[in-house]
Parts: C-alpha cells; structure tokens; sequence
C-alpha cells in the first residue's frame, strides 16, 4: 500500500520539473502547487458563496487511471467509506440521457459542529457527464432536505488525467436554514475535507480495481 506522505512524482509517471499545461492540468495551479500535489499534499481553497453559504474546493492526486477512480466514485453506496459522517449512500433511480447520465440518491449523515450534533436525510440529484475537453464529472444537487439545517446544497467532482495518474478536485457548497456568517460554514467544511479526502484516497487505492 502507497504511502501518500512520500509519494513521489514518478508515482503518477509525471516529472516534477514538467510544465503544467504539458501534463493537462488545471492550469489554474502554479509549479508550486503542482509539486505539493505530487508530493501527497491536499489543497483547499475557500470562497464565500450567495445567501450566505460557504464553498470550498479541495485538489489531490491520486495514482490511478481516470477509469479506475471513476468507476468506484460512480458507485455511490460505496460513498459511506470514503466520508466517516456518511452512514448511508443509496441509489434511488437512474435516467440515461444523450450527454449524461442522471441518478437520484438518498443520503444520510451525522454531525457534530461545535456544541450542536445533528443527524441530515437529504435526497439528491446526481448527474455524470463524460467529456474529452472538460474531463469525467459529477454535480451532485439538493432535490429535497428529508431532514436537517440545509436550505440549499451542491458539489461538484472533476477528474482530470495527468501522466498515469488523476487530479480530483472536489468543490462543495452549502448554505443553512439558519443564518450564520459564511466564514464560519467555510471553516466547518474546511475542517472537515481535508480528513474526507484522505479517506477516499485510501479507499480508492486499496481497492483499484472494485
């Protein structure tokens, strides 16, 4: 089993000194970032959203093909591994459609925020689309808060190829039903990512081809 923290470039078949746009990533990233991804690093980055919400997007490199992580992310009860406050992940539905393909999910998480522990059941729409420019990905959307503080909800997972390996980015959203300054959201979710990610690279990685 890889151990992340002494990953190297030659992992994911991608030389530390190549040029970003060589490689096809996000050319958003500095040179700096790139070699705190190849070295296992997690990055994060947070913005404020509308109606007070929070997002933040986290960056990491995982040393598989593309097919391959697709094929686990795509199995979505598989999701209660990858998130230690997701304690069920279910398939409700799908709907082929010529550019992507539609699920519906039921969801159920507890969490612990501060002083306040609360349990969230929400159904969400899940559409994937397959694009050679854009790379593999999948918008997850609020449908209906079952129950919760949600008022709204959304995150978006890209795949992107690099050398042998795949950049994911993860962008979450999330906006209460009570009002809360959006900095404090950010942070709640901010905390939270970095520990999720690392899951699901362990995850991935331990079983490649599941």
């Amino acid at each position: 089993m890889m151990k992340f923290l002494s990953m190297n470039p030659a992992t994911l078949g991608v030389s530390m000194a190549t040029d970003v746009a060589t490689v096809g990533w996000d050319t958003n990233l500095s040179d700096h970032e790139v070699q705190r991804l190849l070295k296992g690093d997690i990055l994060l980055n947070a913005k404020p959203c509308a109606n007070r919400g929070g997002g933040v997007t986290a960056r990491m490199c995982l040393p598989l093909e593309r097919d391959q992580v697709w094929a686990q992310l795509t199995n979505y009860p598989r999701w209660v591994e990858y998130f230690p406050d997701l304690i069920r992940s279910e398939m409700l539905s799908t709907v082929a459609e010529s550019t992507s393909t539609g699920r519906r999910l039921y969801q159920v998480a507890r969490k612990s925020f501060l002083m306040f522990s609360a349990q969230v059941e929400i159904y969400l729409r899940v559409f994937e689309s397959i694009r050679d420019t854009t790379g593999y990905q999948i918008r997850f959307c609020l449908e209906q808060v079952e129950k919760g503080s949600f008022r709204d909800f959304s995150a978006d997972l890209k795949l992107q190829n690099c050398g042998s390996g795949t950049l994911l980015t993860y962008s979450v959203q999330a906006t209460p039903a009570l009002p809360m300054p959006a900095t404090l959201i950010q942070e709640a979710i901010r905390l939270d990512l970095p520990t999720n990610m690392q899951q699901m690279r362990q995850v991935l990685c331990d079983r490649p081809g599941q």
